[in-house]
């Protein structure tokens, strides 16, 4: 049938969203109108809330999905339809606060105007979506000087560019934060390859809970398939303990081939990683020639500093950034590394959509308007997280401590029941969080707000927690 269509016929909403497209057509405008015409009070009047201006429709179902991702869900699936900046409604026509960010990447949350206009400037100005590494468009280069500046401020960039101590050098021919931390794994290799290949077997010392992608080498790291490995050694330390930290290196020395850190540790409930420890950790790595790497997938670009490196006074060897680059719309994630380490070849760190020159020039529009908002986020971000504190101090029996910093906020709960218990209570208050339950010994509800948070908003998400912490309702 399909092929008497002609192309307008085949390219509209509803030919590509099949049977159900029209049904979906209207619920998505409706669902749009609502979120961008409704004042913020409205919004927040209405959060968990079924908004019967939008006429219900038939969605998609997910019954070609992984198991572990809703294989079995066949029957009204209330998935996303629309979002704008912090709130999203799903297709059972629910509103949401969206305390995460969509998964921890949307900078400026669903929809930002001012990046909607920058990504349509770019459009009509030809730059392409993307294209061969081989000839990066403009916006590309411009990210990299842009990243170099970031964690060197300061500093004098023609002479920045001549000496290879310096973090002068970006790869940004890879698209997510897992083909970047594994480009800097290889960094670390051909590195302990070239200056320390008669030590024996490399080591690499990681933070117990660390993340740094889903790469086999990566998940290593984590303590998972070590069947498959011979060659590398993996020893796993306890963040901010300082003696254990100095008792491996002491152990191991110039065997240490890197040490990596995430400085907020989101998949371990929240934990800061203290600035003392990270510069004990330099300093280790100094004496013993092994390469530091910091992992700010997470942290980049969510604080006023942009880059948490500046924030807690630490200079690595290898910076690693991903998710809030692009502010979610397209993954693009980068390594900014010393020169004297550029010794990959140009095939052996890269993904097919990296170095994408429209998502760059997004890239370049969130780092302006993080700089330009730097002292509104700051004063946010610690509201909020003095809010959650005193959640924790007013609920000693249930909550141990507010965990993270600024708009990366969390709640430690005592007893994983109720860390399951509140999580649960909290979505069905339309609160969308999440919660760390799955290894032994967490019990974390963790958020991570993105940048267009406020005051306003702060104090209804902590209010909105507090009442479920006063009731109790899965007690």
């Amino acid at each position: 049938m399909t092929a008497n269509l002609g192309h307008d016929e085949l390219l509209t909403f509803d030919a590509l969203m099949a049977d159900t497209g029209r049904d979906m057509a209207d619920a998505l405008g409706c669902a749009r109108d609502y979120l961008t015409a409704t004042p913020r009070a409205g919004l927040l009047a209405s959060v968990g809330q079924t908004i019967d201006a939008i006429p219900p429709a038939q969605f998609p179902d997910k019954r070609w999905f992984q198991r572990s991702y809703g294989r079995s869900v066949t029957d009204k699936p209330d998935d996303l339809l629309a979002g704008h900046q912090l709130f999203y409604i799903t297709e059972q026509r629910r509103l949401f606060l969206d305390c995460t960010a969509g998964h921890y990447q949307m900078t400026w949350g669903y929809d930002h105007p001012q990046l909607r206009e920058v990504l349509l400037d770019g459009i009509q100005r030809g730059i392409v979506w993307d294209n061969h590494s081989n000839v990066p468009a403009a916006p590309v280069k411009r990210l990299a000087a842009r990243l170099i500046e970031l964690a060197n401020p300061g500093a004098d960039l023609a002479r920045l560019q001549a000496d290879d101590s310096k973090l002068n050098t970006v790869l940004l021919g890879v698209a997510t934060g897992t083909a970047a931390c594994a480009a800097a794994m290889k960094i670390t290799l051909k590195h302990y390859a070239g200056e320390k290949a008669n030590e024996g077997a490399p080591v690499f010392v990681t933070l117990d809970g660390n993340y740094h992608g889903t790469d086999l080498f990566a998940q290593r790291l984590r303590g998972m398939w070590p069947e498959y490995f011979t060659n590398v050694e993996i020893v796993m330390v306890q963040p901010n303990d300082g003696r254990q930290l100095e008792q491996v290196f002491d152990q191991y020395g110039q065997r240490v081939a890197g040490f990596w850190a995430e400085p907020i540790m989101m998949n371990r409930e929240a934990i800061v990683v203290e600035p003392w420890y990270l510069q004990l950790a330099r300093s280790l790595c100094d004496q013993t020639g092994a390469l530091m790497t910091l992992d700010e997938i997470q942290t980049g670009f969510w604080f006023p500093e942009l880059l948490y490196m500046n924030r807690c006074g630490v200079e690595p060897d290898c910076l690693v950034l991903g998710k809030g680059l692009t502010a979610g719309f397209h993954p693009l994630a980068a390594v900014v590394y010393r020169g004297r380490l550029d010794t990959l070849q140009q095939y052996d760190a890269i993904s097919t959509n990296g170095n994408a020159a429209l998502a760059a020039y997004l890239g370049l529009g969130c780092i302006a308007l993080v700089q330009g908002e730097a002292e509104h986020i700051g004063q946010v971000g610690e509201h909020y997280h003095e809010r959650m504190t005193e959640l924790a101090a007013d609920f000693p029996d249930l909550l141990v401590e507010a965990r993270g910093e600024g708009h990366m906020s969390g709640l430690k709960f005592r007893q994983v029941e109720d860390a399951l218990g509140f999580h649960r209570c909290a979505v069905e208050r339309g609160l969308w969080l999440r919660v760390h339950a799955y290894h032994e010994g967490h019990s974390t509800v963790l958020t991570k707000f993105a940048l267009p948070l406020d005051i306003e908003v702060a104090d209804f998400a902590v209010t909105a927690m507090r009442q479920l912490l006063e009731q109790r309702p899965w007690q």
